[in-house]
Formats: C-alpha cells, sequence, structure tokens
C-alpha cells in the first residue's frame, strides 16, 4: 500500500509555514518560533506552524477584546446570523478541503472526517437561529410603589476556546457557534498536533464578514493554553480535553473568578442485555469504541454484556473486528486510521502491555500494527480484552485508543452499579428490546448521555457533557448560549 500526500492535496498546504490568524491577519510568532506538524500515518512534514507563546495571547486577547468593544456586540442579532448562515455555506462548499487537513493532520480516514460535513453546517445555522432568540424576561417584583423590573441577556465578553486534536473542525465550528450567535469573541487555541484545519476556518469566518479580531487563532503549546486560562482580559474559558488539563485550566481561572465550562474525559459503559437485537448491537459495540481509532471522548469503552449471551455477543464482535480495515486514512475503504502521534501510540501500548500483566486476556489485537506500508504510522490494532476485572487499570483509566475492555454481568441492578462505578459520567449504552428496563436505565446511570439502541448519537438541538469528572456546563441544546451570556437585571421606578 502506498501513501501519497498528492491526493486532493489542500492549497493551504502549498505554504510550509503557516501563521497564527490575530485581528483579521495571518502573522508570526513575535518570538520568530515554530513547530512542526506531521501526517500520522506516514511521518510526512505537514506545515512549519507559528509556535505562540504568553506575549502572543497578549496581543491575540487586546485584538478580541478592541472587536468585542466595537460595532460587534451592538450588532443586530439579524445581522449577526446573516454572517453566520453565509459562514455556514462556506464552510459545507469547502468542506472537501477542511475534511482532507484533518485526515492529514489527525490522521482520520477520509470516509470519517467527510461525515462531519452536515454536522458542522447544522451547527452553524442552529446557532444562527439563537442568535435571534436571546431575550430578557419582564419579571413580576413584591416592590413597594410601581416598579417595573426586567432582564437583559448580554455577552460575556471574550471566550478563550481550547480544543482537543480529536476533532479538530467539528470542534472550531462547535465552539464557534455560540461565541458568534451570542455576540462574544474569541481566542481559539487548537491542539498542537492538529492546528490546521482550525487556521483555514479562521480565513473562512472572515470571507464570511466576521470583522476582524472577533474570531482569532492562536497556536502554540500547552504554555498558550495556561496563558490564557490565567489571562486577566478572558472573561469564559471552554474547554474540551482531558481531565487533568482541565483541572489545571480550573486552577488558572480561579484568581480572576472566569466563567467556566468543560468537556473532559470519560470511561463509558456499553450494556448490552439478553434481549438485545445483536445484529445492531454487534458491530455498534465496535463502532462505539474503535471509530476515530477510539479517540473519543465518550467512547464506550467498558463493554458489559449479560451472561445468558455472553460467549456468543464476544464471538460475533471479535469476528467482526477481525474485518475493520486499518491502513491508509486517504483510502476511502479504510475504518480505522492511525492514532494522533507518536507519544499517544506509546501511551496506549502501554496500556495495554499493562493489561496482560494485570491479568486480562486479548481475544482480538493487542499490538501495534506495521507492515504493508505502515511501519512509518502510528497503527495499533483493534483490541478486545476479556477476563477484565472492574480493578484493573484498563477498565478504569481513560486509554483514548483503540481498547475496549469487556465484562459479563447477570442482573440489572447489578450492571447499574458497575457501571457508575467510576469518577466519569460522560456517556453511556443501552441495549435492551424492553421499554421499561430502558427507561430505568436511563435514569439510573449516571451520565450525560444514555443512548438506548444506539450510540454515540449527536444533534446540535440535544445538550451533550458529562457528570462527575467529565465535566460540566452543556454543548448544543437551546441552553447551550446562556454560557456565553449575562444576566442583568433592571429596576425601573415608575411612582
Amino acid at each position: 500500500m502506498e501513501m501519497t500526500l498528492t491526493r486532493n492535496r489542500p492549497a493551504m498546504l502549498d505554504r510550509l509555514e503557516q501563521d497564527m490568524l490575530i485581528d483579521g491577519k495571518r502573522v508570526p510568532a513575535l518570538s520568530g518560533k515554530r513547530f512542526e506538524t506531521r501526517n500520522p500515518a506516514t511521518g510526512a512534514l505537514l506545515a512549519q506552524v507559528a509556535h505562540g507563546a504568553a506575549e502572543d495571547v497578549d496581543r491575540a486577547v487586546a485584538a478580541a477584546r478592541k472587536a468585542f468593544e466595537g460595532p460587534w456586540r451592538r450588532m443586530k442579532p439579524a445581522e449577526r446570523q446573516r454572517i453566520m448562515l453565509r459562514l455556514a455555506d462556506l464552510v459545507e462548499e469547502h468542506y472537501d478541503e477542511l475534511a482532507m487537513l484533518d485526515t492529514l493532520d489527525l490522521g482520520a480516514p477520509v470516509s470519517r472526517t467527510m461525515l462531519g460535513k452536515a454536522r458542522a453546517g447544522a451547527l452553524l445555522r442552529y446557532y444562527a437561529g439563537q442568535a435571534v432568540l436571546i431575550a430578557g424576561d419582564t419579571l413580576p417584583n413584591s416592590a413597594p410603589g410601581d416598579v417595573l423590573s426586567h432582564t437583559l441577556k448580554e455577552p460575556i465578553g471574550v471566550v478563550a476556546a481550547i480544543n482537543p486534536w480529536n476533532g479538530p473542525i467539528g470542534m472550531s465550528v462547535w465552539k464557534a457557534g455560540p461565541v458568534l450567535a451570542s455576540g462574544c469573541t474569541m481566542v481559539m487555541k487548537p491542539a498542537e498536533q492538529t492546528p490546521l484545519s482550525a487556521l483555514r476556518f479562521g480565513e473562512l469566518c472572515l470571507e464570511a464578514g466576521v470583522p476582524a479580531g472577533v474570531i482569532n487563532i492562536l497556536t502554540g503549546m500547552g504554555d498558550a493554553g495556561a496563558a490564557l486560562s490565567s489571562h486577566p482580559g478572558i472573561d469564559k474559558i471552554a474547554f474540551t480535553g482531558s481531565t487533568g488539563v482541565g483541572e489545571k485550566i480550573l486552577h488558572a481561572a480561579a484568581s480572576t473568578m472566569k466563567r467556566v465550562t468543560v468537556e473532559l474525559g470519560g470511561k463509558s459503559p456499553n450494556i448490552v442485555f439478553a434481549d438485545a437485537d445483536l445484529d445492531k448491537a454487534v458491530p455498534a459495540a465496535a463502532t462505539a469504541v474503535f471509530a476515530n481509532a477510539g479517540q473519543i471522548c465518550s467512547a464506550g469503552t467498558r463493554l458489559f454484556v449479560q451472561r445468558e449471551i455472553h460467549d456468543e455477543f464476544m464471538a460475533r464482535l471479535a469476528e467482526h473486528t477481525r474485518t475493520i480495515r486499518v491502513g491508509d486514512p486517504l483510502d476511502p475503504a479504510t475504518q480505522i486510521g492511525p492514532v494522533v502521534s507518536g507519544p499517544q501510540m506509546d501511551k496506549i501500548l502501554g496500556f495495554i502491555e499493562g493489561a496482560g500483566q494485570e491479568g486480562a486476556r486479548a481475544l482480538v489485537g493487542g499490538g501495534r500494527l506495521a507492515g504493508a506500508g505502515l511501519d512509518d504510522g502510528f497503527f495499533i490494532q483493534p483490541t478486545i480484552f476479556t477476563g477484565v476485572t472492574d480493578e484493573m487499570t484498563i477498565a478504569r483509566e481513560e486509554i483514548f485508543g483503540p481498547v475496549l475492555s469487556a465484562f459479563a454481568f447477570d442482573t440489572e441492578e447489578e450492571v447499574l452499579a458497575r457501571a457508575n462505578a467510576t469518577s466519569f459520567g460522560l456517556g453511556s449504552g443501552v441495549w435492551t428490546r424492553d421499554l421499561a428496563t430502558a427507561h430505568r436505565m436511563a435514569r439510573g446511570i449516571q451520565a450525560g448521555s444514555v443512548w438506548v439502541n444506539c450510540y454515540q448519537m449527536l444533534d446540535p438541538g440535544v445538550p451533550f457533557g458529562g457528570y462527575k469528572l467529565s465535566g460540566f456546563g452543556r454543548e448544543s441544546g437551546p441552553h447551550h448560549i446562556e454560557e456565553y451570556l449575562e444576566t442583568k437585571a433592571v429596576w425601573i421606578n415608575l411612582d
């Protein structure tokens, strides 16, 4: 198998040096430093990206503040809506390019990255609709005399969006939507592993008519994200990423009392009852954990199968998993590409090795994939472990790779307790034909999303977020935009 970067190569990559976007202009880091971003499937150099640091954070925040205090926050909601609808059109028009940038930068198969086109457009149009629905309330009060009280909804200010690497363009759109709809401005810091599509998205924002400084794209390493988190000019932080980094952001934000929403890690249970439709549940269980090479925060990494069907289910799941095509992410037939980087691969392989040492058995997979053109990439076999106990490391810690832990259970009460015996609470799945079982499990599982007879479904109108160490705040849904608004009470004495 031959991998090449020449197929549908984005024109953006004709410029080896990629600058950040601040105040409507592509500019290098003040230090002049750059870092490399490479294709995880081949190791090929894609670009040398501006290495932003604290001084670049200062100028990006200043640009966002200037734009916020200018006409943007006072722009009529219908005008912001018009710009957002134009942006939705542009994102869809250029989505082949955006998807290819993510395939090259992240290693996700093009068959997967192209699936994001409908969602990206739908998100922007949903938030465009929210822009014209922001409204306060007239409220009764018990004050003496003739007093009118009402509320105003006002944009909170400058937002720092700190994004993960596992869904670059989708995350850029998800973070920008409520910012644009509410009248806030933003400094977006994409992950250093996958900065390219965020930069292109910033250019499309300008083309759509978003004023300079409203959307700024700051590229850099973790120190740039830390500088944003503690910066006194930032009013709100929207972070998606690991629980450990989320804790650091909360500490950094505390001194200036910033508004913070965090969507963090997960160790999600996927529960299959004996009456489930196995023809649907088996492939769905594989997709729930192996999609995007397991690099999804809500992946169904803990599979609980009722004992009556456990052996049959696992045999069918193993057979299905062996048919999954791992390889060149530019090949439309590929289902799983590499993981994002060498360090991430080494971390996952460390979990796999440790699982064997703790007594788990690899039913399928269990190592790195090489040969057939894969030697220069970071490919890991889709791996299923059986013989796992609830106390094992792979059953408790987020691996963020294509690794599944499988368990048998007997009763509904037992599996509910075991499913909830985790510090995380992001996603969950339930497979049953019994409506009462489905409702009881949906009420009992401690997670932000419960998918019944499906997994990983998302919609702009439905909230997504976590319980416990999986974070707080919700993205999508009618209340998401409230996270970007201040509520002001106004009292008018009419006497």
